[in-house]
Formats: C-alpha cells, sequence, structure tokens
C-alpha cells in the first residue's frame, strides 16, 4: 500500500515497528512535518540519516527504509522543543519525495514475509538462549523485569527481532540493516549473527580482564618486594638505583649493538653504579655517563639512496650555478653507486670525502650542504664552530670535572641518531685558540679519513667510529685555516655570482618566495631589467643575501601600496620604478675613465664580496726619493709597490725616464676608497704602470685593466680570482684586459658568454705591459723634473 507521508529524519537511531518511544524535535523541517501528521492521520514516516552530522538532511542522505509510526502525544517543552511519544507500525520503503517546504514522501508499506520458516524454527531458540546470556554479560544494557518478561512471552518471531534489537546496544548501520531485512527468517539469523559475535567479544573482554588482573597482582607483589628491597639497600648503604632499573640498564647496553670494548666498559660501569652509595654525587656522574653510552648511535644507519640522476635534480632544484661542487659530488656518489655491495670492510678509498666549500658570504655554502644531505636520503646535523676558543668543545671534558660533557662531535651524532650522517662543520675558519688549547688542532683527527675511525672523545673514555660520516666544512677565507687542517680537506671554491647568475637566483628563487610570503604574488611582477637595477645599484656582495632582504623590501612596499591604494590585474615593476620602493641608490657601478691618464693605470682586485675596479693613482713630485703610500694598504701591497719602484729605477732610461729620478722625485702612490682595507700582490704591474706614466709624463690607457704580480726581474707572476676580476671589469665596461700569462688555464672559469666579449692579452714580462699602455708623451707637456738653476745664475729673490 502507498502512503502520502511527512517524514521526521532521525540522527543516531533507529526506531523499530513494534516499538513506543519518546524522540525530541527541534528541526524546524521536522516539527512542519509533526503539525502536519497531527492535523491529517498523525502517521508519519521515521527515517534515519546516513551521517550522524548533517544538519538539514535531503532525501540522498536518508536511508530509503523507515518506520511507518502513528504519533501518539506531543508537548512543546520550554526550550521550543518538541517531545513525541510516537508508536512504530510496519515497515515502510520510500519510493518518491514530492515537493514541499519540508520533507514529504511517497511510501509503500512492506507486506509481511516469513521467508524460510524452517530456519526460524531452527534459529530462533538459538536467538533465545543467546538474548538470554547476552543480557547477563552486557553491562550496558538496560532493561526493566517487564520488558524482558515481555520478550520471553512473544512468539511472533519477527516482533521478537524487531524488539530485540530496540533494546539492543548495536551500531545503528546494524540496526538499519535488520529494519531492511523484511523476510522474517533473515532477520532471526542477522539477529542471532550480532548476538553471537557480541558474546564472544565479552567473553574475550572477560579473559583479557582476567589475565590483566592476576598480572596487576603480580606486579604489585613485585612492587612490594622492591620496595622492601629498596628499604634493605637503603638501610645497608647501598645504590638507590633498584633492581629492576639495573635490569632494565643492563639489557639496553646489550641490545645497543656496541663494540666489544665499549660494552664491557658500560657493564664495568654499571656495576660500579650498583656498587655506589644512595645519594652519593659520584652516582650521579656514573648513570650520566651509562646514559651518553646508550644514547650515542652505535649502529644504527640510514638507508642511503645512491642514484646519482636524483641527487643531480636535488642539487639544481635548490641551488643555481655551482657546476664545480655539483660535479665532485656527483663524481664520488658516482663511485659509489656503482661500487654498491662491492665494498671492502678495510678499503679506506672509499671513506667520504671531507668538503671544505670556501667562498664569499652568502653563496649557498651551509644550504648546499643541506641539499646533499636531502638528496643522499641521510639525517643533516648543523655545527657552528665560529667563535669555539677551547679544545674541550670538540674532544669534551674529562669526567674528572663538575658538569663535564662529551664534546660536539659527540653529540652531534646524539642529535643524527645515525652513524652516517651529514655533519657541516659551518664557520671552520673563525674557530681560534687561547690558553685553553687549540680546537683546530682537536679536528685534525675528526677531519681525516685515516684516524676518524677511532675518534676518542675525552668525556667518553671509549673508541667513536665517525668514518660513515659525510663531513662538509665551510669557510669564507682560506687563510686562517692552519695549514694541517686545510690538508685533510678536500677544498672546492664558490666564487662569487656573476650579475646574470644573480638576477636568475633572484627570479627563479627568491622573487617567487618573498611574493608569497608578502600575499602580492598575484599582484605583483618584476622585471629583469628591475631585478638588475636591485643587484646593480643596491647590493655589493658576492652572494645574495642582502639580495634577498631588498627583494623582501620591495616586496613589503607593494603590499602595504596594495593596501593603500588597491590596483586591479598585475602592477609590473619595472628598473625605473625601483627607486620608488627602495630609496636612492647605495652604490653605483664602477665605470671605466675614458680619456688616457698620467700618473693613473686601471687595476682590477679580488675583494671578499667579488671582483672589483681598481684605480691606482701616482704623482710625482720634486724631492729626495721619499716614496708614500697611502689608502689603508696591507703589507704585501706595500712590499709589491717597493718592487714596482725598484725595478723601474733599474730600467728608467727604457720608458724615457730620468735615470735619478729617485734621488730628485717623491713619489705618492694612492689608492681610492681609503677606508676599505687592500692586500696582496696582484696590484703589482698596476702600480708598476702608474709609476712609470707618473716620472716619464706619459700618458696610461684607460680602456685597460690588468691584474698581476711583479718581480724584481720584471715577469708577471700568477694571481688568484681570475674569474671574479673578469667579471668585474666586464660589468664597467672595460673591453681589454691583461692577465699573467700563467693564468691562462684560469681562463675556463669565466663564462664564455663573457669571454667573447673580452679581449683578453696574457703577458710574461713587465715590459709587455708598459709597452702596450704607455702613449707618446704630448709635446706640449712640462717636464717631469724641472730644471735646476746654474750656479753662476742668481736665484730668485736675491
Amino acid at each position: 500500500m502507498i502512503w502520502e507521508l511527512p517524514v521526521i529524519a532521525l540522527r543516531n537511531t533507529v526506531i523499530m515497528p513494534g516499538t513506543t518511544v519518546n524522540i525530541d524535535v527541534g528541526r524546524a523541517k521536522s516539527k512542519r512535518a509533526i503539525d502536519e501528521a497531527q492535523a491529517s492521520d498523525k502517521r508519519v514516516i521515521l527515517l534515519t540519516q546516513r551521517d550522524q552530522r548533517t544538519d538539514d538532511p535531503l532525501g540522498e542522505d536518508l536511508f530509503k527504509m523507515g518506520t511507518l509510526a502513528v504519533i501518539k502525544q506531543v508537548v512543546r517543552l520550554p526550550d521550543s522543543t518538541l517531545q513525541v511519544l510516537i508508536e512504530g507500525l510496519e515497515r515502510a520503503e520510500v519510493t518518491e519525495y514530492l515537493p514541499s517546504p519540508y520533507l514529504r514522501v511517497n511510501a509503500e508499506t512492506q507486506v509481511r514475509d516469513l521467508g524460510d520458516e524452517r530456519v526460524t524454527q531452527v534459529l530462533l531458540p538459538e536467538a533465545r538462549n543467546a538474548f538470554e546470556e547476552y543480557v547477563k554479560q552486557n553491562k550496558n544494557l538496560r532493561l526493566e523485569s517487564f520488558q524482558l518478561e515481555n520478550l520471553r512471552s512473544l512468539t511472533d518471531a519477527g516482533l521478537y527481532s524487531d524488539l530485540l534489537t530496540h533494546h539492543s546496544t548495536w551500531s545503528v548501520e546494524e540496526k538499519q540493516a535488520i529494519l531492511e531485512a523484511v523476510p522474517v527468517s533473515t532477520r532471526v539469523e542477522l539477529v542471532l549473527k550480532n548476538l553471537n559475535r557480541d558474546l564472544e567479544r565479552f567473553n574475550l573482554d572477560r579473559q583479557i580482564a582476567q589475565r590483566v588482573k592476576e598480572q596487576m597482582d603480580q606486579n604489585q607483589r613485585e612492587y612490594y618486594l622492591r620496595e622492601q628491597m629498596k628499604a634493605i639497600s637503603k638501610e645497608l648503604g647501598s645504590g638507590e638505583e633498584g633492581p629492576a632499573e639495573m635490569d632494565a640498564l643492563r639489557d639496553r647496553i646489550l641490545k645497543a649493538g656496541m663494540p666489544e670494548k665499549v660494552q664491557e666498559k658500560a657493564m664495568k660501569e654499571l656495576a660500579r653504579l650498583e656498587r655506589t652509595p644512595g645519594g652519593s654525587p659520584e652516582g650521579t656522574v656514573i648513570r650520566n655517563y651509562i646514559d651518553w653510552l646508550l644514547d650515542v648511535p652505535w649502529t644504527k644507519t640510514d638507508d642511503e639512496i645512491l642514484d646519482i640522476k636524483r641527487t643531480r635534480e636535488f642539487l639544481d632544484e635548490d641551488h643555481y650555478g655551482l657546476q664545480d661542487v655539483k660535479e665532485r659530488i656527483l663524481e664520488f656518489l658516482a663511485v659509489r653507486q656503482l661500487r654498491a655491495g662491492k665494498e671492502d670492510k678495510n678499503d679506506r678509498e672509499l671513506r667520504a670525502p671531507i668538503l671544505c666549500l670556501v667562498g664569499p658570504p652568502g653563496v649557498g655554502k651551509t644550504s648546499l650542504g643541506k641539499s646533499i644531505a636531502r638528496s643522499l636520503n641521510r639525517n643533516f646535523v648543523r655545527m657552528a664552530l665560529g667563535g669555539v676558543r677551547d679544545e674541550a668543545e670538540i674532544r669534551g671534558h674529562r669526567r674528572t670535572y663538575i658538569g663535564s660533557m662529551p664534546g660536539r662531535i659527540i653529540q652531534a651524532m646524539k642529535q643524527a641518531g645515525v652513524i652516517n650522517p651529514v655533519i657541516l662543520l659551518d664557520e671552520i675558519d673563525k674557530m681560534s685558540a687561547d690558553w685553553r688549547g687549540d680546537p683546530a688542532s682537536a679536528m685534525l683527527e675528526v677531519l681525516d679519513p685515516e684516524q676518524n675511525n677511532t675518534f676518542q672523545d675525552h668525556y667518553m673514555e671509549v673508541q667513536y667510529d665517525l668514518s660513515n660520516v659525510m663531513f662538509i666544512t665551510t669557510a669564507n677565507s682560506l687563510s686562517t685555516i692552519p695549514r694541517p687542517l686545510l690538508d685533510r680537506m678536500e677544498v672546492i671554491q664558490i666564487p662569487g655570482y656573476t650579475l646574470d647568475e644573480k638576477v636568475q637566483i633572484a627570479k627563479q628563487y627568491r622573487l617567487p618566495r618573498q611574493l608569497k610570503a608578502h600575499g602580492v604574488e598575484e599582484k605583483v611582477q618584476v622585471t629583469d631589467g628591475a631585478l638588475t637595477r636591485v643587484s646593480q645599484e643596491y647590493t655589493a656582495e658576492a652572494g645574495v643575501r642582502n639580495l634577498d632582504r631588498e627583494i623582501s623590501k620591495l616586496a613589503r612596499k607593494a603590499a602595504r601600496e596594495l593596501l593603500e591604494t588597491p590596483w586591479e590585474g598585475t602592477k609590473v615593476i619595472d628598473a625605473p620604478q625601483v627607486p620608488d620602493y627602495l630609496g636612492v641608490p647605495r652604490y653605483r657601478r664602477d665605470e671605466m675613465e675614458r680619456e688616457p691618464q698620467v700618473g693613473a693605470a686601471q687595476g682590477m682586485a679580488w675583494t671578499a664580496v667579488g671582483g672589483a675596479l681598481l684605480v691606482v693613482e701616482a704623482l710625482a713630485t720634486p724631492g729626495t726619493g721619499k716614496v708614500s703610500l697611502t689608502g689603508s694598504l696591507g703589507d704585501v701591497m706595500k712590499e709589491s709597490a717597493q718592487a714596482a719602484v725598484a725595478y723601474l729605477r733599474a730600467h728608467a732610461n727604457k720608458y724615457g725616464a730620468d735615470p735619478e729620478f729617485y734621488k730628485k722625485l717623491d713619489i705618492h702612490l694612492h689608492f681610492p676608497d681609503g677606508a676599505t682595507p687592500k692586500d696582496g700582490p696582484s696590484a703589482g704591474i698596476t702600480i708598476a704602470t702608474a709609476v712609470a706614466s707618473a716620472i716619464t709624463g706619459r700618458p696610461v690607457r684607460m680602456d685597460v685593466s690588468m691584474t698581476g704580480e711583479i718581480s724584481l726581474r720584471g715577469k708577471v707572476l700568477r694571481i688568484g680570482g681570475v674569474k671574479e676580476k673578469l667579471l668585474a671589469a666586464h660589468q664597467a665596461g672595460i673591453r681589454t684586459v691583461i692577465v699573467p700569462k700563467d693564468n691562462e688555464p684560469n681562463l675556463v672559469d669565466v663564462p664564455e658568454s663573457i669571454r667573447k666579449e673580452l679581449k683578453i692579452i696574457p703577458v710574461a714580462t713587465v715590459s709587455e705591459v708598459l709597452d702596450l699602455l704607455l702613449l707618446d708623451r704630448p709635446k706640449d707637456a712640462p717636464p717631469v723634473i724641472p730644471p735646476q738653476p746654474s750656479p753662476d745664475q742668481p736665484s730668485a729673490g736675491a
């Protein structure tokens, strides 16, 4: 039979036919359905929600099978909730939902179906017996005695199954499954299945509870005995550690995988701990020592991934450029990958290399170490060595000192938790020594692949194997690293980035990150020209750290501008708009002087922040041969100036100078930008050129830049920083450069795009340089050394 019925949606409950229950109705649609039902025949259909969290269920949110019910009584509570007494009549299945401001359906009542009566006759008695046991064991079941008697007296198997389901503590899904089971035999079978399952669980719970009770009794007995033993130990003056704790420590030592000698040491200390009187400071020292032995990894390793393609992808993803470093890492991993599974335990050739990444600040040395660890799937630990002055920081303090502890190496291994991490020793050139010892000397053993498999910490007093660790060190300069320590490391120079590299790094990495961090990634676009100007005029560094700060500042300004004066679409920031965001440019590009000059020469320098042009000025004035040097110069540069003057004294005639100029002229050499310290021998030929011009009056070509050390015999010796110097010259507009002939192999490091635009002249002698740069002396130029009055000519003022 088809009924048109209002719907009451039920949360977390299923109402079975034959039951009378109270339900609380609070939702507006359900209240409307109650009102409509009372206005007609008081019949409704009760449908259960599939998801109890749905507040406003629709047809698809409800089960199709429900219960046709009649409303017996409605009570309106003070909070406007309706308390409805309702009686379930029979099963009804929804056939369609009707248009209505509340849920209203056509539902078809289900014809009574007995199913297989033979199954019912067999299973019903079993279900009755199972329910009796279920009532006894289910503590959550709340049944009054009269309800239980009513169930026992029922002979209708279908109604019995429905009432039993109503009183059970089963889930909504399980009750709904029984509601949807129209045949009585199927219904009885489901009920018996659920009852047997619950009874089995009750029995299992009872067995577990019994075992737990027995275990608790045993634990209480052991606790009582331990407390008795502790009291006896205290009276006898023995250690305060309980026997059980000692046994636990002993088990941990045996399972830690320590080498045999280390395990013997740990067991010996444990025996001492057992004999130590309670409350003794020595007991605390011994316990801390044992804990350190247990906390340090002895056998646990990371599963290293040896795949050079994967490693290359990680390195390229995290860093732009740095090809030399990447190639060295990939070479080492290629060998490891080919030798995988063939390593001899005593083969020292495949020990992890000690890489030393040397370069200016901000070029990515530290982050490169992280990328290497990530590509190898190894744990990464960074250890900052800047300012370390005490040898004990590396090797640890002996246990005789109060508050002693292991050194930083052992602490790093504890932090890593494995024996094969990647440990980055950051700023190794910043270590220094004082009266407490030299930490660099302690690092000799750590960074020597032939010795670090037996590293011994003063606190641990046992040998620890560091040979599986991949150490990476970083430094800004090699000059402060002791030679024996430097000899143990494979040095990889990381030069400063070129302008193009900086722009690419900013474009691919820094700019997207900063725009996203400031919430303007879809509102602001920065052109390559703007990034070039930021790099040139607002930063003066070899790395990109300050460039990142300037990009961050630009993004902050753009974010504020977006809120104050919003714009539609994407705003493009080009080079001309950069000062509007970053203010007046702080740096000026080095521009070459166009016209030839007397007493000046264009040189190239290598600084901590990359290459730069260096103009050397020389002034010759009448005097007694005094040479003055200004410009915050170091000793090496002063010696280069002396060597240049000495060479020119010996070859003055060759370049048209007075052979006795060193007696009649005072020479003043000045290096502009006097506040910046300068040192090194590479300005030798530049000084010689400037002095030669000053003493001869011959102009020097200023469209040529040079670098090279000078010897007293006039040879041009090799120098460092060729790449950085040539990049600086190119950036300033220089197109002709002079370099030492011995530095020709270093030209391969210069990007090909830069080499193509430069005319590079290798020279071997100073005479080649002077012949190339010194122009003819102007005919109308005054003499460098004024003529001296004759003895019989009266002097002025006589």
